[in-house]
């Protein structure tokens, strides 16, 4: 697969940016740099939300990497509510100055795709994933596991946005979608997968290990 490559600067933060260094450069001009600053202090607020650095993916054969920057805030054995099985769940919670481009956790073949419309109650609270707004995606790998990985939005997350479609085939680590202003994503795994991640850890997207599938 080839490799895709993204700008340091996310493209969902393109608008944003350029409408408040507009209006940070308007006022700054027409009424002076203190009426500005508080803009000038919201372009630096957009601009480390909308970041998008690199990530180097590891090598780790049936490793899963964590889909989205955060702190884990939940690890258990759950009911699965997309494909309706027992599973491992891992979820992140990321908080308005994490990184926000969300990263496949595994590689393989996109199944199915759902979208449930909800509200936006705090991310952090386990009911978040039942209740808020949500958008999952199944992913068959090579060996035949299944994973499902659900961006869910946050308190004031607005729009959670994502890229690929079932039939598509996705790369582990591959940018895929975006949740913006706070939010939380979950992994569903098989009840077999070894977790390697507990309660309050932080994690990198793309970047850190959070489990093994094992067979």
């Amino acid at each position: 697969m080839a490799k895709v490559r993204y700008p340091i600067l996310a493209r969902e933060g393109w608008l944003h940016t350029a409408l408040i260094v507009g209006a940070a450069a308007a006022t700054h001009y027409f009424a002076g740099w203190v009426w500005a600053a508080p803009l000038w202090l919201a372009t630096l607020f957009i601009l480390q939300f909308f970041r998008d650095p690199p990530r180097r993916i590891p090598a780790a054969p049936n490793g899963i990497v964590a889909p989205a920057d955060g702190r884990v805030i939940a690890v258990g054995e759950v009911r699965d509510p997309f494909l309706k099985r027992p599973a491992r769940r891992i979820s992140i919670f990321m908080n308005v100055f994490n990184v926000h481009s969300n990263r496949s956790p595994t590689e393989g073949k996109v199944m199915e795709r759902w979208y449930h419309k909800g509200g936006f109650v705090n991310a952090a609270l386990d009911k978040a994933a039942e209740s808020n707004e949500r958008n999952a995606l199944w992913i068959r790998t090579d060996e035949g596991d299944d994973v499902v990985v659900v961006q869910v939005a946050g308190l004031i997350a607005r729009r959670i946005l994502c890229y690929v479609q079932p039939g598509e085939r996705i790369g582990q680590g591959e940018r895929y979608g975006y949740i913006r202003f706070g939010s939380r994503v979950d992994v569903y795994l098989p009840t077999s997968s070894a977790v390697k991640v507990a309660l309050g850890d932080k994690v990198k997207g793309a970047r850190d290990i959070i489990a093994f599938l094992t067979h």
